[in-house]
């Protein structure tokens, strides 16, 4: 997957023919679907793959999964929103030059019946689709937990990157949620879902650990969520994944909040440059984002985008539970 080159003009021909006919642009969900499509059920799945090719020969692979349980299920509207402005600075500004995006959505493993939905690695319009089959469930448990560790468990272990392979440079995953993980990968969901024989049980941090040997890896926690700021659930992203963790203001600035990560993460921009990057494309969400990126965003250094980082250098075992 990864062919093609994305077109604006393609994205807005698709968007005004939706708008002249009343057409959803997640027609799937919409339509009361309630099962994963088949382009993006993750059972049975050898990999997701990210791949060089003669039209991308460097390829970034960045993998966008979304909370889709209860107020987050608007995030997904908002993405398929706000696609070119994403497309449009990661390309028309240089940040990176052959990006392949995948999109994924999580629910709740233990109550939802589509708790998992990962889509391909593409570079084209494709990405429109894939987000158009989405089923947006609203379930949820209740519990402020939500299956974010068996997201991570098949990004870890279903996704194969030429990028890492051959460049031994990481992809970028963005998790955009408003709760906690469980505290580990549950064998009965990983058959259930995915189709793994899991022996044994892996704790959130060897996940964690695993997945960010592969991906340069961000929690973004927005606004209009039902946690929201919340402390407690900042607090229990930042002892998993340190800096990476990000508050947003405004949902609606989620895209440029990615573009301009990545573009720090590349070296392709410090924040200054890219804050005024905004401003050039007209997007008006240039304080929300230096507000968000203040936290990682002060140096180039701590974004480092390379080999897996020293801390995380010790080969990751499977814990028993």
């Amino acid at each position: 997957m990864g062919s093609g080159t994305w077109s604006t003009d393609v994205y807005d021909a698709a968007d005004r023919y939706r708008r002249a006919t009343g057409a959803s642009a997640f027609a799937y969900s919409d339509s009361g679907a309630r099962t994963a499509h088949t382009a993006l059920d993750p059972k049975g799945i050898k990999a997701r793959e990210s791949r060089d090719s003669d039209e991308h020969p460097e390829s970034v692979a960045i993998a966008v999964l979304f909370d889709v349980t209860g107020s987050m299920g608007s995030v997904p509207r908002v993405l398929q929103q706000k696609l070119p402005q994403l497309l449009g600075l990661l390309l028309r500004k240089g940040y990176v030059t052959d990006p392949q995006i995948l999109f994924g959505a999580i629910g709740d493993a233990t109550c939802d019946r589509v708790p998992l939905q990962v889509g391909q690695f593409e570079s084209d319009n494709r990405l429109d689709e894939d987000l158009g089959r989405f089923v947006l469930e609203g379930g949820g448990g209740g519990q402020m937990t939500e299956s974010y560790e068996l997201a991570m468990y098949f990004m870890a272990r279903h996704t194969s990157l030429d990028c890492l392979d051959k460049r031994n440079r990481r992809g970028y995953l963005f998790i955009i949620g408003d709760e906690e993980a469980y505290a580990k990968v549950k064998p009965n969901e990983v058959r259930r879902f995915i189709g793994d024989e899991l022996g044994e049980a892996i704790t959130l941090r060897a996940i964690v650990e695993e997945v960010r040997r592969k991906y340069d890896t961000y929690y973004i926690l927005p606004a209009g969520s039902s946690y929201a700021g919340n402390t407690a659930i900042l607090d229990f992203w930042r002892k998993l994944l340190g800096q990476n963790v990000i508050a947003l203001d405004d949902l609606d600035a989620v895209c440029e909040t990615i573009a301009l990560t990545i573009g720090l993460g590349e070296d392709s921009i410090d924040l200054d440059e890219g804050l005024a990057d905004l401003d050039e494309v007209g997007s008006g969400a240039a304080n929300t984002v230096g507000k968000a990126l203040a936290r990682i965003g002060s140096g180039r250094a701590p974004l480092a985008h390379g080999s897996a980082p020293a801390d995380l250098a010790a080969p990751v075992s499977v814990e028993r539970l």
